[in-house]
């Protein structure tokens, strides 16, 4: 099964609630909830300790990923809302962006059931590790921009939209590789590989780590390797790939989110002097690749390491999740367009002028789209993102 793209490693069920601040606030009242309980590292062990979780991260503004003791606990709290039926994972999303344009792709799952024959569409094939069908969903909680929840003794609320995952996935924990992946590869021009992030076993991301090295010894020299990285549950996990995924790496590419994570402090993505130094000190303190993408809310760009080649794939990165941004999972060509005869943010644009002046030919900085909704998709943002930043890399038709 030969395919230019080849996306990997998990997809995944998700389960999309519509954002309801009536039905967090009562909850908040049910599970006597105040402010000093509110702790987006709190761990999730039953539905008050995910409320204390996600209200946290409203009051915080910003969005990430948590691990939950079982996936009953977050499948019960879906059922307090309406929600969404989806497929997610970054390479299945990477994939079904793409795919709305006419982009094939292979993509690797470790887990399948009849939502995701379902909901798969033509134009996207797929090799799979699971032996048996199982159902373990990634509840996603988005927030609009000026959300309110109250809480006992006060209230919160959000500047910026932003999502919230809570997971218990056996088999992306377990990531298990099908002995097919190697042949894949041997055929690919391009190569994602995402997903070690919900790993808790550090034996067992190892072994995974040493087959895919080998396996990416099947690529073409030409072939790119995009590592997407993304919410790890676990620092200790981060930093075993941190130090032992090595080898063909050629992108290493990350949110503002994540990249705060790493530094351990909040960076003003406006502020050059802020940026460039999270810039320098990730370069050289953490990333695995010769070339660092971060792509955030004002901008996108590509650091180190013949960064221009990359500034046509970040443009149309940007755009492919804008119209994401502003039209959900059923945008179209024309929805695609439309967001691309939008003029640039004043704010990212300033940055990403003061930035090249700052780094030269070290970096190449877009700006994203000046987009006004009020109904924005946060979910799944970075995973078009990397899509639309792989096609273009292609040189696919859509692109031009």
């Amino acid at each position: 099964m030969n395919h230019p793209l080849v996306l990997g490693l998990g997809g995944c069920v998700d389960f999309e609630i519509v954002w309801d601040a009536d039905v967090l606030t009562d909850l908040a009242r049910e599970h006597h909830i105040g402010l000093a309980d509110l702790d987006p590292t709190v761990p999730i062990q039953d539905e008050r300790s995910l409320l204390c979780s996600l209200l946290g991260f409203l009051r915080a503004d910003q969005g990430g990923e948590r691990f939950v003791a079982s996936s009953q606990v977050a499948i019960d709290f879906a059922e307090r809302f309406t929600y969404k039926v989806s497929l997610g994972g970054t390479c299945v999303r990477a994939a079904l962006a793409i795919a709305k344009l006419g982009v094939p792709s292979l993509v690797h799952l470790v887990s399948i059931d009849d939502n995701v024959r379902r909901l798969l569409p033509p134009g996207i094939d797929y090799l799979c590790s699971a032996e048996a069908d199982s159902l373990d969903p990634h509840v996603i909680v988005q927030f609009p921009a000026g959300a309110r929840v109250a809480v006992i003794d006060g209230e919160v609320a959000s500047v910026h939209p932003n999502r919230i995952i809570y997971v218990n996935d056996p088999p992306n924990r377990d990531l298990v590789l099908s002995q097919e992946l190697p042949a894949a590869l041997a055929g690919a021009r391009a190569f994602l590989p995402a997903g070690f992030n919900v790993m808790t076993d550090p034996g067992l991301l190892r072994q995974r780590l040493t087959f895919l090295q080998a396996a990416m010894r099947k690529l073409p020299d030409e072939a790119v390797v995009f590592y997407e990285d993304s919410g790890f549950h676990h620092q200790e996990l981060r930093d075993i790939v941190s130090r032992e995924f090595s080898g063909r790496i050629d992108v290493h590419s990350l949110n503002e989110d994540e990249l705060q994570t790493y530094l351990g402090r909040r960076v003003d993505l406006l502020d050059v002097v802020q940026v460039k130094q999270a810039l320098a000190d990730f370069f050289h303190g953490f990333s695995i690749a010769p070339t660092v993408v971060v792509h955030t809310k004002y901008w996108a760009l590509a650091f180190g390491k013949h960064p221009r080649r990359y500034c046509d794939a970040l443009a149309a990165a940007i755009d492919l999740a804008g119209v994401r941004y502003c039209c959900g999972d059923d945008f179209t060509a024309d929805d695609l367009a439309a967001v691309q005869a939008l003029p640039a943010r004043p704010d990212g644009q300033r940055f990403a002028a003061a930035l090249t002046a700052e780094l030269g030919e070290a970096v190449c900085c877009v700006p994203t789209r000046l987009i006004e909704t009020d109904t924005p998709t946060t979910i799944g943002l970075g995973d078009t993102f990397v899509g639309g930043f792989l096609a273009a890399l292609l040189d696919e038709e859509w692109v031009c």
